[in-house]
């Protein structure tokens, strides 16, 4: 059964204001939304070191220290291509051209995802019902985690805190698992899939079969088991750990806000526009290494508003939200650093933890 969820876009004040300055943004300097050479260098960069790393790592023998620091820089690599080039083109931001979005895409089911699934359970569910408990699958990690005070709580959750840290990590696995899940059930968490065409289902089972040959078959044929489980382990560690929280920093911290939907129509009194930004948070903006990293998506909120918008506008435009922002009397929730981000996200953990004085 899908919940039916609403919003008050009737009159969209906030929406209509920030819209109108940030297309004027672009109009005046002449420039398009998609990608440009910053995101293509990016592209240039990123894909060919993750393959010179996987080559290097399969073909010459290394002492185990220095194999394990190159495995470590795989996993960052892996998740750097999905933070700028997977995410963008998924979103279809990364080109003006469908078919170069498409291609590029693809990336998510060279990572071990698949983008069919992910663009449902992201650009559709996710960005449409952020924080929304019972609809919103990026806040859906029960009986693990309970991320907001609508969710059942259970003793383990007293040390989530500490034990969160170990579940990131397993993410990107947990994603290649539960995709076959979703798959079968045809269903993400309380939402039916639309129908799949032959070509959806033929990139599915490539997709997963890919990754099982490129990521298990080849390592253990030419490095052995062992040399590949390390490194594995490793990778996929490194890459679960870092995806899992660059995206809870933008939602799941102090200062956001969460709402919930049960069987009964949820009518939300914001607007869309207005319930990204109290659901969202951004982090570390000046830091440039940090946004170049993770392809601009410390900027979540001009992200959640603007999300067909390639990441390498993200800067620009983030004043014009700002100030819009403080003219409608909204919180634009922000953290100087990413270890700020991160004190708060445990923070918050640590208080969705403790026993509810209902419970």
């Amino acid at each position: 059964m899908n919940y039916k969820v609403s919003f008050n876009n009737k009159n969209r004040l906030f929406w209509n204001a920030l819209k109108a300055d940030v297309d004027g943004y672009f109009e005046k300097n002449g420039i398009k939304k998609t990608g440009n050479w910053k995101l293509y260098g990016k592209t240039m960069i990123l894909i060919p070191s993750m393959l010179g790393l996987y080559a290097l790592l399969m073909l010459v023998d290394m002492h185990w220290a220095l194999t394990s620091f190159l495995w470590v820089l795989f996993g960052l690599n892996m998740t750097a291509i999905g933070f700028n080039i997977m995410h963008d083109a998924c979103h279809g931001s990364f080109s003006t051209k469908g078919w170069v979005n498409d291609i590029f895409g693809l990336t998510n089911n060279f990572l071990g995802g698949n983008a069919f699934l992910w663009k449902l359970k992201h650009n559709i569910i996710h960005h449409t019902y952020t924080n929304i408990d019972g609809v919103d699958d990026d806040i859906n990690n029960m009986p693990f985690m309970r991320e907001c005070t609508t969710q059942p709580w259970k003793p383990m959750h007293r040390f989530q805190s500490t034990y969160m840290f170990v579940l990131y990590g397993f993410t990107s696995l947990f994603m290649f698992f539960t995709d076959y899940i979703k798959y079968f059930s045809k269903r993400i968490y309380t939402t039916t899939l639309k129908k799949m065409d032959l070509s959806d289902h033929i990139v599915f089972w490539s997709g997963k079969l890919f990754f099982i040959l490129f990521y298990i078959v080849v390592p253990i044929l030419l490095i052995g088991w062992k040399g590949w489980l390390l490194g594995f382990f490793i990778s996929q560690f490194t890459l679960g750990l870092t995806l899992a929280f660059v995206f809870q920093l933008a939602h799941v911290v102090e200062h956001a806000e969460f709402d919930f939907a049960g069987i009964d129509p949820k009518r939300i009194e914001d607007e869309w526009a207005i319930h990204q930004v109290k659901t969202t948070a951004n982090f570390a903006s000046k830091n440039k290494i940090v946004t170049w990293f993770v392809g601009g998506l410390n900027y979540q909120i001009e992200h959640h508003l603007f999300p067909r918008i390639s990441h390498i506008h993200y800067p620009a435009i983030s004043k014009i939200v700002r100030d819009t922002c403080a003219k409608f009397d909204l919180h634009y929730i922000y953290f100087d650093t990413t270890r700020s981000a991160i004190a708060s996200h445990v923070r918050f953990m640590h208080s969705m933890g403790q026993r509810p004085l209902t419970a």
